[in-house]
């Protein structure tokens, strides 16, 4: 594979297909120590989206809401 003069590369079908990559999905560079990555840009909806849902469920206290209440407003 090669670039071309005007620094375009072709992505095989096969990696395509296997990636989701349609016509005129964006994507984003990331460079790393001597490594380009190409990947799919995602946007900030999405990421938000998956970062609730990483996070939902993780409290390890189980905690009355009278009692955050009371923690919140400062009340002994």
């Amino acid at each position: 594979m090669r670039i071309t003069s005007k620094g375009q590369v072709t992505i095989p079908l096969e990696m395509r297909e296997r990636f989701g990559l349609r016509p005129y999905t964006e994507v984003e560079f990331v460079p790393r120590d001597r490594i380009l990555t190409v990947r799919p840009k995602e946007d900030p909806a999405s990421r938000i989206a998956r970062n609730l849902k990483a996070a939902t469920g993780r409290a390890t206290r189980k905690i009355t809401t009278e009692a955050i209440m009371l923690q919140t407003r400062g009340d002994d």
